[in-house]
C-alpha cells in the first residue's frame, strides 16, 4: 500500500471517529416497523404484498448470478470483477428471502437478515467502482475490507442500538456513486447506466418515506414501502442490463466531459445559427424600377 492509499485510509478513519463523537447516537424507531399495508390478501400470508414484493430480487438476481458465471457471458476481465458482481448479485437475490422474512413479522431480530444482505450488496457496488474508475488492484483488494465494514455497521446497530456507522455504509455510496460515475472516466460504455440506477434508488428512498401517504392517495390499493421494493429492484435490472450491453471505452471520457463538449457543440450551433439569420436579415432589400 503506498503512502497515498494510507493517507487516504487514516483520514477516512479519523473523520469517521469524528462523526461518531460529536453526533449523537441514532437509536432504531419501533414506529419503522409499523407499515401502512399489513393485509393478508391470500395463502395467510402476513403483510402479503411486502412480503412478496421482494420476489423479483430474486428473479434478477439469480438471473445476474448465472450470467457472470456462465461462459463469462458479461466479459468481465479481472477476477476482482467477477468477485465483486458475484457478491452483489448474491446479495440482491439474498434480499428476496432477508426482507421476506423480516416482513412477515416486523421487529428488530428480523430487521437484521433484511438489511444484512442490502449492505452486501451496497458495499460490492463500492469495490467494483473503485476498481473501474480508480485502481483495479485497490478495487480488488477492498471488496473484503468494504464487505467486513458493512457487517460490522449491522452488528454495531443491533449490539449498540446506534444507525450510525450502517446510515454512513448505506447513504455514502448514494452520494459518491453518482458523483464518480459522472466525474470519473470509465472503463466501460454504457456509464449512463448507473444513474438510471440511482435515480431509482432514490425514488425507492423517497417511496419508503411516503409509505402510509402513497396507501392512503391510492385508497389502500398499494402502500410506499411495496412499491420501495419494487423500484429498488430495478436498481439490479438497470446494472444488469449495463453489463450486457457495454463493452471496453477506447478514450476513457467522464459522463462530465462528455456532457460538457455536447454543450459546448450546442451553444456553437445556435451562435451560428444565430449569426446566420442577423447577416441574412441584415442584407438591404434593393427595389427593382
Amino acid at each position: 500500500m503506498n503512502k497515498r492509499s494510507v493517507c487516504g485510509w487514516v483520514v477516512a478513519i479519523l473523520c469517521f471517529i469524528i462523526l461518531m463523537v460529536v453526533t449523537p447516537a441514532i437509536p432504531q424507531s419501533q414506529e419503522y416497523h409499523n407499515f401502512a399495508d399489513q393485509r393478508d390478501l391470500f395463502f395467510g400470508i402476513p403483510n402479503t404484498l411486502n412480503v412478496v414484493s421482494n420476489f423479483p430480487f430474486l428473479v434478477i438476481g439469480v438471473i445476474g448470478l448465472v450470467l457472470c458465471h456462465y461462459r463469462n457471458y458479461f466479459q468481465l476481465r479481472l477476477p476482482g470483477e467477477v468477485w465483486g458482481w458475484t457478491c452483489f448479485f448474491v446479495g440482491v437475490a439474498a434480499v428476496a428471502f432477508g426482507s421476506g422474512y423480516y416482513h412477515l413479522k416486523p421487529d428488530d431480530d428480523r430487521l437484521v437478515w433484511d438489511r444484512l444482505p442490502m449492505t452486501v450488496a451496497f458495499t460490492s457496488i463500492v469495490a467494483i467502482f473503485i476498481l473501474e474508475r480508480i485502481d483495479e488492484r485497490k478495487g480488488t483488494v477492498s471488496i473484503i475490507p468494504l464487505l467486513l465494514a458493512g457487517v460490522i455497521s449491522i452488528a454495531y446497530w443491533r449490539f449498540f442500538d446506534d444507525l450510525r456507522p450502517y446510515a454512513l455504509v448505506q447513504f455514502v455510496p448514494c452520494i459518491a456513486i453518482p458523483l464518480m460515475a459522472i466525474l470519473l472516466p470509465p472503463m466501460y460504455t454504457h456509464s449512463l447506466y448507473w444513474l438510471w440506477a440511482a435515480g431509482f434508488y432514490l425514488l425507492a428512498k423517497v417511496e419508503e418515506a411516503a409509505d402510509k401517504p402513497i396507501y392512503k392517495w391510492t385508497h389502500h390499493i398499494v402502500s410506499g414501502h411495496t412499491l420501495k421494493h419494487l423500484c429498488a429492484a430495478m436498481v439490479p435490472v438497470f446494472l444488469t442490463l449495463m453489463l450486457a450491453k457495454r463493452s471496453i471505452e477506447i478514450e476513457r471520457t467522464s459522463l462530465f466531459q462528455t456532457w460538457k463538449i455536447s454543450w459546448t457543440r450546442i451553444r456553437k450551433n445556435d451562435s451560428e445559427v444565430e449569426n446566420y439569420s442577423s447577416t441574412y436579415t441584415s442584407v438591404p432589400v434593393v427595389e427593382t424600377p
